[in-house]
């Protein structure tokens, strides 16, 4: 059988590739401005004195720096002209002032004041230019800082589980899996760092997310359509963790983390580090190794057996950083071994083993146009991913393979002003993958070869801002073993081919007040399994039928949203609606195959899904805040009207926190009602309430940041049920845990 060239021959390709993007770099010329510095200090309004572990940024840039005991921070490598510089610390309210370095070095300083409540996040992902998520045109969350080290979780849809609209189904602790507005699977795009990756994750319910989100930096959340930046089957929204392991700017000294992690609910430990250095004035390093390790999971009726997990992973990145632009590369690994329980659905009694490896290479080149003129920067990516997931039967027996290589070059322009234009990002994206099948799987091998074009525009009208978008996506399948003659049907290349679009707009009203609208036309390329499996799928405990008559899905959705931001008080509403022509999902047949496993037909119907998103942040006076979330989502068949199954419940939190600058203690109850509203063979799930207590301390000790969190989840070791849980029917969720944090900024 035909396989994909051998892994050195594809690492000579890629760096081949890489050596072809470099070509711009010998563009640079001699005569160039000199760069500039920003030297400054921060400090602290109430009592004058400095701050350390404060984040310094340039909005919409690369440089950044994290303050010195003594306050001081040093950004090296800044273009002469005009930039927003913002810095951020928990505790304190985020401040942005304009610094000029047409002169040379700007030397400033930054007053920082105690509050509860901080400026929403800076946002890249569904965005053309990096800006505060309130003043995007799609609806954006952001966790960064204090807020994603007390939400850290051992799985990315566990650690962003609370945001509006995102719900967890899992097959077990390690097999957790983000659902955006009740869509799930490739719907949803993962992204590190701007990049796929290039994980099965959409292929089984007992996939895990191929990435550990200790070390991010910031998650960005875009909820609804996303197809025109970051790819046609984004039909959900994107998920995008940002840890930047290409270096694009020079520190002045070394910074980085170190995370330490402990949890008593599964007998959890890990731990995370990152440093950031410069090896010259031109070249910086990024390196950061991390490990986790964890036990069956306890749950107030006993443990979920078969559920520990162990996972290592290390990337390093370095880069030349010049005036004119940079050139870097980066590596990743990343090894997860977990145990997905049994005893339900014709599943194994003890459970079945999983091993995945992932094997990432990128590199990236941009160079800066002229600050002031109608180019900005060209940007160069590829990337490079080798993936292999293997399931292990009970006694050791090799039950089923799932291989992936991908490959992608993207292209990218960004534009400036001119006109009424005010920013633009226009690109080309080619990638091809292969696609490996073994075991008991008889899907076969294929090959998915996908061009894309797009183009996204900002328009400024005075308050108003509009923002629209076009692309156009190819996509040729070709399984290697063609056969007229097969039980699901004839199978041969597929092509596929579609526009997409977006118009969105946001209108500053005043007073803090904004309102605005976002409509989005997408399109989604059935998935492999969806089009070619035929057979046992041991692990999701599901006999899979594919179905190679299946076409593209066309969503078109629209997000109503109305947002009010001011110095204690953030709130956001949105109301959407998004309809899916052909949404292809699992129908269960209610028959059992002759491997004693329900039988799971893949059928396209035409879908609509409505939802409700709020969320709300009020700090009423002193260090007192009080939140609040609530999510709800209904997905129907159009031509029956019968509920979609897999759907998430009204749910949502509540919270109370005391947050003055030193620490914080939190109370939070998390809520769910009753879904009874239930598609073929499902059963219901009861509603619950579980209260969960948080604290922790900011100290700094050394010029260094120190950070200690813990929290009791589960206070009163209530038994519930996720409804979105496989295993539900066997186990409940997590009993009362204890959970630590430690992390160092330095």
């Amino acid at each position: 059988m035909p396989r994909p060239p051998s892994t050195p021959a594809r690492l000579a390709l890629f760096a081949g590739l890489m050596s072809l993007l470099a070509l711009p770099v010998s563009a640079q010329h001699e005569g160039h401005e000199p760069e500039r510095e920003i030297f400054g200090v921060v400090r602290a309004s109430d009592t004058g004195a400095p701050l350390a572990g404060v984040t310094v940024v340039i909005v919409g840039g690369s440089a950044r720096d994290i303050s010195h005991g003594d306050g001081v921070f040093h950004l090296l490598g800044i273009a002469p002209g005009r930039y927003t510089l913002r810095a951020s610390r928990v505790g304190y309210r985020t401040e942005e002032i304009e610094v000029n370095t047409e002169a040379g070095v700007a030397e400033v300083e930054i007053t920082l004041s105690p509050s509860a409540v901080e400026l929403p996040g800076l946002v890249v992902t569904g965005s053309i230019t990096e800006r505060q998520a309130d003043r995007a045109v799609q609806t954006v969350g952001v966790l960064t800082g204090e807020e994603l080290q007390r939400r850290l979780n051992g799985t990315l849809a566990e650690t962003i589980a609370t945001e509006p609209g995102v719900a967890v189904s899992a097959m077990g602790p390690a097999a957790a899996r983000p659902v955006l507005r009740g869509l799930a699977g490739d719907r949803v795009l993962v992204l590190e760092d701007g990049n796929m990756v290039g994980d099965v994750q959409n292929s089984g319910a007992d996939h895990a997310v191929a990435l550990d989100p200790t070390s991010a930096r910031r998650i960005e959340i875009v909820r609804g359509a996303s197809s025109i930046l970051y790819g046609s089957s984004a039909l959900g929204g994107v998920v995008n963790v940002i840890r930047d392991e290409i270096p694009t700017s020079i520190p002045d000294h070394m910074t980085g983390t170190v995370t330490v992690q402990g949890n008593t609910v599964n007998d959890g430990a890990g731990t995370t580090a990152h440093t950031r250095l410069a090896l010259s004035e031109n070249v910086p390093l990024r390196i950061e190794a991390g490990y986790r390790t964890s036990d069956d999971l306890a749950t107030p009726v006993g443990p979920l057996e078969n559920t520990g997990a162990e996972s290592w992973n290390a990337s390093i990145g370095t880069a030349w950083v010049d005036d004119w632009g940079h050139a870097g590369v980066s590596a990743r690994v990343y090894r997860n071994e977990y145990g997905l329980p049994g005893g339900f659905g014709g599943g194994h009694v003890q459970g079945v083993s999983t091993d995945l490896e992932r094997a990432a290479l990128r590199g990236s080149v941009l160079v800066r146009g002229d600050a002031e003129g109608w180019m900005r920067s060209l940007e160069f990516d590829a990337q490079f991913t080798d993936y292999e997931h293997i399931e292990t039967e009970t006694g050791g027996i090799f039950g089923t393979l799932f291989g992936r290589q991908t490959g992608v070059l993207d292209a990218l322009m960004r534009t400036g002003a001119w006109g009424p234009f005010t920013s633009g990002a226009w690109g080309t994206r080619l990638s091809t993958e292969f696609f490996e099948f073994g075991g008991s799987l008889f899907n076969p091998n294929t090959r998915r070869h996908s061009f894309a074009a797009f183009g996204v525009q900002e328009i400024e009208l005075g308050a108003l801002r509009v923002e629209t978008g076009l692309r156009w996506d190819g996509v040729l399948v070709d399984p290697l073993d063609e056969d007229p003659d097969s039980d699901i049907g004839v199978i041969e290349d597929k092509r596929f081919g579609s526009f997409s679009g977006s118009l969105g707009a946001i209108w500053e009203v005043g007073g803090g007040a904004s309102i605005g609208a976002n409509l989005a036309r997408g399109f989604r390329t059935p998935d492999i399994n969806e089009l070619f499996s035929e057979g046992p799928h041991l692990a999701a405990f599901a006999f899979e039928v594919g179905n190679p008559s299946l076409g593209v899905e066309r969503s078109t959705g629209i997000d109503l949203f109305a947002r009010l931001g001011r110095e204690r008080l953030n709130a956001e509403f949105t109301v959407f609606r998004n309809d899916i022509q052909g949404y292809v999902f699992p129908r269960a047949t209610g028959r059992i195959s002759r491997v004693q496993l329900p039988i799971y037909q893949f059928v396209g119907e035409d879908a609509d899904f409505v939802g409700v998103e709020s969320q709300v942040e009020w700090a009423p006076g002193g260090a007192l805040r009080l939140d609040a979330t609530a999510s709800w989502v209904r997905g129907t068949i159009a031509s029956t009207d019968e509920p979609l199954p897999w759907m998430p419940p009204l749910q949502g939190t509540v919270g109370v926190a005391w947050e003055p600058s030193s620490g914080f203690l939190r109370a939070q109850t998390r809520f769910a009602d009753r879904q009874d509203r239930l598609g073929e063979f499902e059963e219901p799930t009861a509603g619950f309430t579980v209260f969960d207590l948080s604290g922790g301390v900011r100290l700094t000790v050394s010029g260094r940041l120190h950070i200690i969190t813990a929290s009791i989840r589960n206070l009163t070791d209530q038994t519930y049920r996720n409804h979105l849980s496989r295993v539900k029917e066997i186990m409940p969720e997590a009993g009362r845990g204890f959970d630590i944090t430690y992390r160092v900024v330095y």
